[in-house]
C-alpha cells in the first residue's frame, strides 16, 4: 500500500493558533509548527498535503508553511462541527487513496534515525492496512487522548491488533474495557496524534454526516472500521509533544533544544535555572 497524500487538521477552536506558534528546532533554525510537522512529512516520501484549517485563516496558513507552500491544500472547514468532520473535509482531496491523518498540535522526535513519521508510513506499506500511531501513557493523561485495546502481534515487539478504541476514556472504563497484555499497570496504549487510514473510515464519515446532529467526530469511526477490515496500531520509537497541553510548547522546545548538539549548554542553563529559583 503506497500513501502519497496527507491531511493535517488544524480547524479545531483550540488548534488554530498553535501551528502557528515558533520553536527553535533540534537543529537550530526557527521555524513554526506546523513548517517541523510539514518537514517530516514530507522528508518520509509524502507528495501532497491538505491543511484544513478555520475560515479566514488561509493567509496566516500559507505564510507559517514556509518552502512547503507548493505542496499545500488549503482546506477551510466552514462551520466547526467536529474532528470526523474536519477529515471528512479533505474528502475530495484524498479521493480513493489511503492517507496519512496527523493534528496540527503534535511535535515528533524519533528515538533513532528513522522519524516517526516514516515508521508508520513503512508499517502501513508493509501490512497493507491502517495503523494507528501509538504510545505507552500513564493514565493521568487519558483526558488527552484517544486510546486503544488490543492484543500484540506474534513474532512483533511493536504491533498491535485493535479490538477496541475509546476516546479520553476515563482511568476507571480504560481499566475496564482498553485490555492490553503486557502493559505496565496504569498505562495505556494512547494515540500518538497520526494515523494511516484506508478510503473506508471517510466512506463511513461520509454516510454519518446527513445522520448527526452536532459535532460529527473521528473515533467511533475508527472503531467502525476496525471490526470491518484490518486495523493495527504502532507502538512508536519516538515521543510526541501535544503543545495544546499545559506547558506543552515549553516541553517540545526543551526536548528539542535537547536533542540538539548544544545539549551540554541546555542542561547546564536548567541546573542554573533550578538552583536560582528554588
Amino acid at each position: 500500500m503506497k500513501i502519497h497524500k496527507a491531511v493535517i487538521t488544524a480547524a479545531g477552536r483550540d488548534q488554530t493558533n498553535l501551528p502557528l506558534q515558533t520553536i527553535v528546532s533540534a537543529t537550530g533554525q526557527t521555524k513554526t509548527a506546523i513548517e517541523l510537522i510539514l518537514d517530516e512529512v514530507l522528508e518520509a516520501g509524502i507528495r501532497k498535503v491538505a491543511l484544513v484549517i478555520a475560515p479566514g485563516q488561509t493567509d496566516a496558513f500559507r505564510f507559517a508553511v514556509g518552502k512547503h507552500l507548493e505542496q499545500i491544500t488549503f482546506i477551510e472547514q466552514e462551520q466547526p462541527l467536529g474532528y470526523g468532520h474536519a477529515v471528512l473535509c479533505a474528502a475530495d482531496f484524498t479521493k480513493n487513496d489511503p492517507f496519512l491523518l496527523l493534528v496540527g498540535d503534535h511535535l515528533y522526535l524519533s528515538d533513532h534515525q528513522t522519524s516517526c513519521v516514516k515508521q508508520l508510513l513503512d508499517a502501513a506499506s508493509a501490512e497493507e492496512c491502517s495503523v494507528s500511531a501509538v504510545q505507552a501513557t500513564r493514565e493521568g493523561k487519558l483526558a488527552y487522548y484517544g486510546a486503544i485495546g488490543g492484543k500484540r502481534i506474534p513474532g512483533s515487539n511493536n504491533l498491535y491488533t485493535v479490538d477496541q478504541i475509546l476516546e479520553k476514556p476515563t482511568p476507571t472504563i480504560a481499566e475496564q474495557e482498553l485490555i492490553t497484555p503486557g502493559m505496565r499497570q496504569g498505562h495505556y496504549l494512547c494515540f500518538f496524534g497520526m494515523h494511516v487510514l484506508t478510503p473506508l473510515t471517510m466512506k463511513l464519515l461520509a454516510e454519518a454526516l446527513p445522520k448527526t446532529t452536532g459535532n460529527l467526530p473521528l473515533t467511533p469511526f475508527l472503531q467502525k472500521a476496525a471490526k470491518t477490515e484490518r486495523h493495527l496500531a504502532l507502538e512508536m520509537s519516538g515521543q510526541r509533544y501535544n503543545i495544546g497541553e499545559p506547558y506543552g510548547l515549553l516541553r517540545a522546545q526543551l526536548a528539542m533544544a535537547l536533542a540538539g548538539p548544544q545539549r551540554d549548554e541546555i542542561l547546564t542553563t536548567l541546573v542554573e535555572l533550578m538552583a536560582t529559583n528554588r
